[in-house]
């Protein structure tokens, strides 16, 4: 095997042994080759295209599939032979259905076909990163099949919802394509530009689905203690879980708590009626195999991130969508027009003793673009006063690494006139501060899950619009940006596509970026390592 997909690669070169999240090198191998046969997918449905219109069901399956191999999503060998095979499956069916033949040059993907498992695992080993021997051009088509792995969870969030885009399962097709080709540097760093701009839209669409769906989110404050009741923890970011979840709990007398990413549910209008729905239980998900010992009852893991599991809690956590685990229950999905069944979970959790209390107290958050911009405002008088000088950017991923005590540092060294724009699970390393307010204006703004980046991005585009400003670049924002994962890969492409320059990134710069391809993004848009707590809110408060 070898992974670098993530933040916490060994020693920021490689995982060529174990993954540092727990896969297996026969799982790292299996989703190379998921990766490799959705390529040959993608070539059919390309020329598919031109002899008709093609079904979205898939672009819809594309997304799936590559949501399954980012990381710390999915370490059931079994369901991604399944992928493997339904892609083999959906491949040929596009061959017989329009009749398509392929060119004898391309990816052999497109053509190999095997549907015995040892034939799977010895392709596998064949088809991994390194077979790119260019290190630059491995890093150009890494940096954008990362990118693509995040656009594809983001659509699939959508597209559960309702909501789904063909120019988003086109652009994902297109740019799979482009990897088989021999392109110039400029034209692959012009299609991972591409993707930010898919990025951007598919964040839109997202947002879309939930706020018609659910509300806009509000300024709420979140319970983080527990009741005596016994309760069920739901994890991830799929909020469509999380609605029927309320619904099959509700008279039952067992209490809902959320947990890691699916904290922004709180903020939801429409899961507000649900008065067992009881708040927040806990942080980031790395800290899960303690947390969710102590919580007693039984957890749902909707999305991302689950790590191996603990036997102390072994029988009582599920998974379902794109999640999985060897040898834990998971909850299959709904069918059409149906809802999921989490009646096991349910009838497990009422013979659970109660949550441990971790803590007391509250959060807020809620702070989508839709909040925000209902207090514009007071946020606008706030900055020409002065009495707001600076927004800084924290938003994005945590992570187990030490270094991530960094982004506490800077929470706490940042001036009491600074205010603080987070989304993702990136805030659970200063959410919890007593930072206080700026007239009214808390100075942790959370806008939500790592998707509501989009928010942000709205917020700066109307703060730049209300000054009267032509550049971005020119308000009085810096970006200081966590990442572990691809998602966040697709939304520090998003913020380039939208011509955002200084980003400081950390706590360590991807292992994927050659120092050429670095040297490109450096020069264009002047990406930074973090440094130092101290060194860096200097800067950032002088703009710099």
């Amino acid at each position: 095997m070898f992974c670098y997909q993530c933040q916490e690669t060994v020693k920021n070169e490689g995982c060529n042994i174990r993954g540092v999240c727990g896969k297996t090198q026969e799982t790292s191998n299996l989703q190379d080759l998921l990766i490799y046969v959705l390529k040959g997918l993608a070539i059919y449905a390309e020329k598919a295209k031109t002899a008709g219109k093609l079904d979205s069901k898939y672009g819809r399956f594309t997304t799936e599939a590559l949501f399954a191999t980012i990381t710390n999503v999915n370490f059931d060998d079994n369901r991604i032979i399944e992928l493997i095979r339904e892609a083999l499956k959906l491949r040929d069916e596009l061959k017989k259905k329009y009749d398509v033949d392929m060119p004898a040059n391309v990816h052999d993907s497109a053509v190999w076909f095997s549907d015995n498992v040892d034939e799977f695992k010895k392709k596998a080993a064949e088809v991994g990163i390194l077979a790119i021997e260019n290190i630059d051009v491995r890093s150009l088509r890494m940096l954008l099949i990362y990118g693509l792995k995040g656009i594809a969870a983001y659509a699939e969030h959508a597209a559960v919802l309702g909501f789904e885009d063909d120019k988003i399962y086109d652009f994902i097709q297109e740019a799979l394509i482009s990897t088989t080709k021999d392109l110039s540097v400029d034209e692959m760093v012009a299609i991972v530009l591409r993707a930010g701009e898919c990025a951007v839209n598919v964040m839109a669409l997202l947002d879309k689905a939930n706020t018609s769906t659910y509300g806009n989110p509000e300024m709420s404050k979140v319970n983080i203690g527990v009741r005596n009741n016994p309760g069920i923890l739901i994890s991830g970011h799929d909020l469509k879980d999380m609605e029927e979840l309320l619904q099959q709990t509700e008279g039952t007398g067992v209490d809902v708590y959320t947990h890691g990413e699916m904290l922004p549910a709180n903020s939801y209008p429409a899961f507000k009626k649900y008065t067992h729905f009881v708040g927040n239980y806990g942080n980031a998900w790395w800290k899960q195999n303690e947390e969710f010992e102590s919580f007693n009852g039984p957890i749902l893991m909707t999305t991302n991130c689950i790590i191996p599991v603990k036997d102390s809690y072994k029988d009582r956590i599920f998974t379902t969508g794109v999640v999985g685990y060897p040898g834990i229950k998971h909850i299959p999905p709904r069918v059409k027009g149906g809802k999921k069944d989490f009646s096991e979970i349910i009838a497990l959790a009422k013979k659970c003793a109660p949550p441990k209390e971790l803590e007391k107290g509250e959060l807020v958050t809620g702070f989508g673009h839709n909040q925000v911009l209902a207090l514009a405002d007071k946020v606008v008088d706030a900055v020409k006063s002065g009495a707001i000088k600076r927004f800084i950017v924290m938003a994005g991923c945590d992570g187990r690494h030490k270094t991530r005590s960094y982004y506490t540092d800077v929470a706490q060294t940042l001036p009491k006139d600074t205010v603080i724009l987070t989304a993702g699970c990136a805030k659970y390393r200063y959410n919890k501060l007593a930072l206080g307010d700026i007239g009214g204006i808390p100075r942790v703004l959370d806008a939500g899950q790592c998707n509501d980046c989009y928010s942000l991005a709205v917020i700066a585009l109307k703060l730049k619009e209300v000054f009267g400003l032509k550049d971005i670049n020119e308000l009085p924002i810096s970006f200081d940006i966590a990442w572990y994962e691809q998602k966040a890969v697709a939304v520090l492409l998003a913020l380039l596509h939208l011509g955002v320059k200084g980003i400081r990134l950390g706590p360590t710069l991807p292992a994927f970026v050659s120092p050429n391809v670095l040297r490109v993004l450096v020069e264009i848009f002047n990406i930074k390592p973090i440094t130092d707590s101290k060194t860096d809110v200097e800067a950032m408060v002088k703009g710099q």
